[in-house]
């Protein structure tokens, strides 16, 4: 079974998927720490982000491998552990150039549909449903406002001990929407058969128990 979750930065995605994968005891994907690994990629060898033939070279010299865990997922780098460090915010105020790299984008989607091929798997990002797993079980689009997913955002920054003002990660969050919506190459948008669900108001709790009552009535 194939569940795809999708939606804007910061909506819930990565959170909502690992914990649905776990009560399902299905694999879970987050396609969204490869493009932040080839971007951390770039960073580390001095490649401008927007270096395509450069970038699609490094990839080629390099391996990007995940290991499940009960708490989620952790991301291996040439066999080192880079789930920190792709969360910088130098990382995610640049991955959204890279991951509109069409080469970028193919490699990728390639491993994802791989990985997805023979088992049951969770797999979130922001074109799941529409280009990943195109005919995935289940789409499920997640959404909420920008000042919701800032605060999240500002809680989880102080939590690693990284200190951006509120109004600060508002105006990232809506400029990496605008780029991830306007990308040439997939852009983010709800799969036509994706059922949404706005996250603004709900707990945790709340969205995995309607995303889980989805699921159950599409099995």
């Amino acid at each position: 079974m194939q569940i795809a979750i999708d939606g804007p930065a910061s909506a819930g995605k990565s959170t909502i998927a690992k914990l649905i994968a776990k009560r399902l005891n299905f694999v879970y994907c987050d396609t969204g720490a490869m493009y932040r690994t080839v971007t951390l990629l770039a960073k580390d060898n001095q490649i401008d982000y927007g270096d395509m033939s450069s970038i699609v070279q490094l990839m080629d010299e390099h391996s990007i491998k995940f290991i499940n865990k009960d708490e989620g997922q952790d991301v291996l780098l040439d066999d080192q552990n880079v789930s920190d460090e792709i969360r910088s915010e130098e990382i995610t105020n640049n991955v959204s150039q890279v991951s509109a790299i069409k080469e970028v984008r193919e490699k990728l989607v390639d491993m994802q549909r791989q990985l997805a091929s023979d088992t049951d798997i969770v797999m979130d990002g922001r074109d799941i449903g529409t280009t990943v797993l195109p005919n995935a079980d289940v789409k499920i689009f997640l959404i909420a406002s920008v000042e919701v997913r800032a605060q999240r955002r500002y809680k989880e920054n102080i939590e690693r001990g990284i200190n951006t003002s509120l109004k600060t990660l508002e105006d990232e969050i809506a400029a990496r929407d605008y780029k991830d919506s306007h990308r040439e190459i997939s852009p983010l948008r709800k799969a036509d058969d994706a059922i949404e669900v706005d996250t603004s108001n709900m707990t945790i709790e709340e969205v995995v128990a309607k995303v889980l009552e989805i699921v159950q009535a599409n099995k």
